[in-house]
């Protein structure tokens, strides 16, 4: 138990570069949201829903952070900072990374029935501060969601994604290789599809602009009478 102790405090600070040591990590509330929802999931698996509710809701008072106690969380969970919420059929697998104000939400079900209901996250996920996962969306292992987006729809394995709502887009192959990439933002520049589309526009308009100025240049030229220019094409072989 101490050694998997030392390994979860060691991956946080693999993710973490500001702790000094392994006791400071001890006091992140991130740390303590995990700890409070071991015991918490336990209880609600054992059908003790009320003792369930009781230690989450002390943790939300001491951590600032809310876990349902039905949500499945894989190993080295971490919560930079807090205030996060998490829904009672959110899974999260191993190794993944929320930043503070993220929250895996639910949508109210059309036929009424309780189901799943919020995201699954797969392993090594990174959901950067004050984005939105809401739905019974899928996100893929090694995606990146960046700062307050929004996702309500799968998001493929490995892909980065930003905006209202959130679309992928295209980063840099040394960002794309790195193992962790913090708040899951991208923060050189990158290759926005949408911004593609801008300068795809601006360029035909650009082209346009120079075909008229071309023809307007032909239009306001003096025309000759036939013989004239025909002299003139003369003049000019000789």
């Amino acid at each position: 138990m101490l050694a998997n102790l030392i390994a979860y405090l060691d991956s946080v600070k693999s993710r973490d570069p500001a702790p000094r040591s392994r006791a400071e990590i001890l006091l992140y509330p991130g740390v303590w949201s995990l700890a409070f929802h071991r015991l918490a999931h336990r209880l609600y698996r054992a059908r003790l829903y009320f003792l369930a509710r009781a230690v989450n809701h002390l943790s939300r008072f001491l951590t600032g952070n809310d876990i349902h106690p039905g949500a499945k969380i894989g190993k080295r969970f971490f919560i930079d900072h807090g205030f996060t919420v998490i829904g009672e059929t959110a899974e999260i697998g191993d190794d993944v990374t929320l930043y503070q104000n993220v929250t895996l939400g639910g949508t109210d079900p059309a036929n009424g029935i309780a189901g799943k209901r919020h995201p699954t996250l797969e392993n090594g996920v990174i959901v950067g501060s004050g984005a939105q996962v809401l739905g019974p969306v899928r996100v893929g292992a090694r995606a990146r969601v960046g700062a307050n987006a929004v996702v309500t729809k799968d998001v493929a394995e490995a892909a980065t994604m930003v905006g209202i709502p959130a679309r992928a887009m295209l980063v840099d192959v040394t960002a794309y290789q790195r193992d962790f990439l913090p708040y899951g933002t991208p923060c050189s520049d990158c290759f926005d599809p949408e911004k593609q589309k801008l300068e795809l526009l601006q360029c035909e308009v650009e082209q346009l602009q120079k075909r008229l100025a071309e023809l307007l240049a032909q239009k306001q030229a003096p025309e000759l009478p036939g013989d004239d220019v025909a002299l003139f094409k003369e003049r000019g072989r000789a």
